[in-house]
């Protein structure tokens, strides 16, 4: 590639993401560090970053659930490091409380819906103007497992519903936009516990027994859909869950 191509991941300063802007830095993209409230913790990964694999990093507080913040946000980005080549949407706010559909409140909804499905939105009008002009981009959403299958997910309606329409938006925008070198893919984390979440392979290898899941499996997939030479896997939802129907081994261990 003419030059280093520039990824913004959200919600990066924590969790997953940490592993994902790890990945696509030491394969030699510029990386955008987003975060909401996480500073401390998204300056430090900027910096090692920057130091570890010599890209170019910045990170930006915004929340991505108001269309202000998210306008806001790429126009400081393209002010100092020009537009964005690769939008990895990992935000995406999730209620851990057991709540059937009855129960959720109207804001609760309103949280759920913008945070996973209007962020997106408004990232996706952001970011498709400059890669529909360069003829070139790559968009990963992450999913949740059984997402492709619309599966039902009790006590995680809410967030189900929005994650399904995500999912629907990922596919028709890889139809709409194939034509510009736009490419479009969800990738669905299983079940992987918060303390694994910026973990490496192989700091969780374990001879004995099945490993646990780790940030670096969903980072590892979505680095190789980043790729120059990916250009022809697109309106793929890619479950990264060992194998594992999470949402069905959940359900059945309440019977």
């Amino acid at each position: 590639m003419s030059k280093s191509r520039l990824a913004l991941i959200t919600g990066s300063a924590k969790g997953i993401g940490v592993q994902i802007a790890t990945l696509l830095a030491k394969k030699g993209y510029n990386i955008v560090i987003n975060y909401r409230s996480s500073k401390k913790e998204a300056l430090m990964l900027a910096n090692y970053l920057k130091e570890t694999y010599q890209v170019a990093t910045l990170a930006i507080q915004a929340d991505v659930s108001l269309k202000e913040d998210v306008g806001r946000m790429f126009k400081m980005i393209k002010e100092k490091l020009g537009d964005v080549d690769i939008l990895i949407h990992n935000a995406g706010p999730f209620i851990r409380e057991d709540k059937t559909i009855h129960d959720y409140n109207y804001q609760e909804w309103d949280y759920l819906i913008k945070g996973n499905l209007n962020s997106y939105f408004y990232l996706l009008k952001e970011v498709l103007p400059g890669m529909r002009k360069s003829k070139w981009g790559r968009i990963v959403v992450l999913g949740f497992n059984g997402g492709s299958n619309n599966a039902p997910w009790k006590y995680r309606g809410v967030f189900a519903a929005a994650k399904s329409a995500v999912i629907s938006l990922t596919k028709t925008l890889a139809l709409e936009e194939r034509d510009y070198g736009i490419t479009a893919n969800v990738v669905s984390p299983g079940d992987i516990k918060s303390e694994f979440k910026e973990l490496t392979i192989k700091e969780v290898e374990n001879p004995f027994k099945m490993r646990n899941a780790t940030g670096e499996d969903v980072g590892r997939v979505i680095a190789f859909l980043c790729e120059e030479d990916s250009d022809y896997l697109s309106r793929a939802v890619i479950d990264v869950s060992g194998g594992l129907d999470i949402l069905m081994k959940k359900t059945s261990s309440e019977r």
